[in-house]
């Protein structure tokens, strides 16, 4: 391998890593202090690096802010995901129920920055709109699960569609992540999730609604 190949190699190792840990220091600060409240300087410091590393890698704080955002953000997304798609063709709720709010990340600094991006997002029209874009991506995967779950499983009529019982679910988890922000009980939050989730895509009692066959049209 030429050694000029080689040199950019290392150097962008480099930077992915230099990367990596101004996210995870920004995400302590920001946790701890506030979006609004950290400098660009905190922010270095805490990773151990110069004012050069972090221009090197975000032109502002607001585009760090968003970069730790949508990383955050896209885990949870794969995690749902990932555990939906474990029922291959067929869809049992109570099952992908149980998996989801076993895998979800539920973690309390996680919804301080999150709490943040929403305020922030809520006064700046692009940063709602990108913000807007990563919800609709979620409500449509679960939607598009949900929607292959059709004639093996039939979701309460209430909901209307797949995209209103995904629109559900996501409100379900906001509302419970709201709360847990408030008492920081993890446990409960994750048990009172699943019997939200149960109860909003059941008939209540943990056994999904079986999909009834279509009635015969009279000749």
């Amino acid at each position: 391998m030429p050694a000029m190949e080689e040199t950019a190699k290392r150097v962008t190792k480099r930077r992915v890593r230099t990367r990596a840990r101004l996210l995870d220091a920004a995400f302590t600060v920001f946790a701890a202090k506030g979006f609004g409240r950290v400098s660009i300087e905190e922010v270095c410091e805490a990773a151990g690096f110069s004012r050069g590393a972090f221009y090197s890698n975000f032109a502002t704080l607001d585009e760090l802010f968003f970069a730790l955002y949508r990383e955050r953000a896209d885990l949870i997304a794969a995690q749902v995901a990932d555990a939906l798609a474990l029922d291959g063709p067929d869809l049992d709720v109570t099952a992908s129920v149980d998996r989801v709010t076993e895998v979800l990340l539920l973690d309390v600094d996680w919804l301080l920055v999150k709490t943040d991006f929403l305020v922030h997002a809520a006064r700046d029209p692009d940063v709602a709109q990108a913000l807007l874009d990563h919800r609709a991506r979620l409500r449509g995967a679960i939607a598009e699960r949900l929607s292959r779950a059709r004639g093996h499983t039939e979701l309460p009529a209430v909901l209307g569609d797949v995209d209103g019982a995904a629109r559900a679910v996501v409100a379900a988890y906001d509302g419970v992540t709201t709360q847990l922000l408030l008492d920081r009980d993890v446990e409960h939050a994750r048990a009172w999730l699943k019997q939200l989730l149960t109860a909003l895509l059941t008939d209540g009692s943990g056994t999904p609604p079986r999909a009834t066959p279509p009635r015969a049209t009279p000749a």
